[in-house]
């Protein structure tokens, strides 16, 4: 069998390599919010909800300009797509300088928007682009290499957040208040001064990976305007309407989306309350531990797919996630956080498989239809608030591990009905 010629094939390699490594850089942004969370609720002595506003902020992001980028991935191309967001991504980590500065939340929260909408930029174009750079044969194994980037990112942006973010030093509200105005605006200032450094590491990556894709060749694939195919036709939309699997899959998805989101969001703040005494590097182990399990999940899914049916085995990891989240809320302690950390292999194939259910059969529409599942990830700000309500309501952080466990049950919803219209 007669390969592909030498020349292609490197021609082709470094825009792979090139567009593989935005899933690390998105993974990076993603989880450094769970970190922000921690450090924000001491620095502006929030409560859970005040601190679950820096995930609203970020997921209205995606949200709000999901179908826009599709739209101009339509107009402009794939790589026009994936330029102007490390643009939005490469400005909004640069405007964390300015609002540590000005030790401003609402500031911060406005950068977290920037950076968002540029990740859904990125999501949007990256996913397809990475599918046809290259023989559509091995279309399916470069996604899954690049999808593996992505908890790895994740990973090192805990990592980098916990080791660059968190001083390591708690200060409670009574002690803060009882320092000197002087004592107290240094203390402030440099708690802020904390984010400055790691950010705008992230905006100089960002901004040099841009160049890079602008200065290399890409194949003609993502440079080409497919204006025939209709990305966001209001058509599209109205016919969706009509398709109830499609909806509920938006559903399910909102709904997971808000329970990963949630769970590592407040696992930092869960592992302090569960065992007193538990300090912010060690809380921000246990969340790198959880990314590295959900990592792990994702091969174990991949692989159990081989034996079991994809719908059978959403429910069962679906019905086991509800019930550790419901393990972390009643029990607490050193069972909780093992239960929550737990939580995240059986999280690993919802994302996918619940979009992959959700598009079958569409033809033409899926472009749309993964623009509203795009745009489901909202689920990740108003979920994430309600728990912070929860906490902040109950008394208790543990207690909003509840809107979790009810999260999955509409998972596990959503994969008993698919899996019978499927019969």
């Amino acid at each position: 069998m007669q390969g592909s010629p030498p020349g292609r094939i490197a021609s082709a390699a470094l825009p792979v390599v090139l567009i593989v490594a935005l899933f690390f850089l998105w993974g990076v942004a993603n989880n450094l919010n769970d970190v922000l969370i921690a450090h924000f609720k001491k620095l502006f002595t929030l409560s859970d909800l005040q601190a679950g506003l820096v995930q609203s902020a970020f997921y209205l992001g995606y949200f709000c300009l999901a179908i826009p980028a599709a739209l101009f991935m339509r107009a402009y191309g794939y790589r026009a797509a994936v330029l102007a967001g490390l643009g939005f991504y490469g400005l909004g980590a640069l405007l964390f300088w300015p609002a540590a500065g000005a030790q401003s939340y609402p500031f911060f929260l406005a950068a977290l928007f920037v950076i968002a909408g540029g990740l859904a930029f990125l999501e949007t174009s990256a996913n397809p682009l990475i599918a046809r750079l290259g023989p559509e044969a091995t279309a399916a194994r470069r996604l899954n290499l690049a999808q593996a980037f992505n908890p790895l990112g994740s990973m090192t942006g805990v990592v980098l957040g916990s080791q660059f973010i968190l001083s390591g030093v708690a200060v409670s509200p009574a002690q803060l208040a009882a320092m000197d105005p002087a004592a107290r605006a240094a203390w402030r200032a440099s708690e802020a001064a904390s984010v400055q450094l790691p950010y705008l590491l992230i905006a100089l990556v960002v901004i040099g990976w841009a160049v890079l894709i602008r200065v290399v060749r890409f194949p003609p694939v993502a440079t080409e305007r497919d204006v025939d195919e209709g990305v966001g036709a209001l058509d599209d939309f109205r016919a969706l309407l009509r398709e109830r699997r499609l909806l509920f899959g938006v559903i399910a998805q909102f709904f997971y989306v808000g329970a990963q989101v949630g769970v590592w969001s407040y696992l930092i703040r869960y592992a302090q309350v569960a065992v007193p005494g538990t300090g912010e590097h060690q809380a921000a182990g246990w969340l790198t531990l959880s990314l590295a399990l959900f990592m792990v999940g994702r091969f174990a899914g991949a692989a159990l797919m081989g034996r079991i049916a994809a719908l059978p085995l959403l429910a069962g990891f679906a019905g086991i996630a509800a019930s550790l989240c419901a393990i972390a809320a009643m029990v607490g302690g050193a069972i909780g956080i093992a239960a929550l950390v737990a939580t995240s292999f059986f999280m690993s194939i919802m994302f996918p498989t619940i979009f992959a259910e959700s598009v079958a059969g569409l033809g033409a529409r899926t472009k749309s239809a993964a623009a509203l599942l795009v745009m489901a990830i909202i689920g990740g700000a108003i979920l994430t608030a309600l728990m912070g309500y929860v906490s902040d309501r109950s008394g208790s952080i543990l207690w909003a591990m509840l809107v979790p466990a009810g999260c999955f049950m509409v998972v596990l919803a959503f994969a008993l009905r698919a899996r019978v219209r499927r019969a």
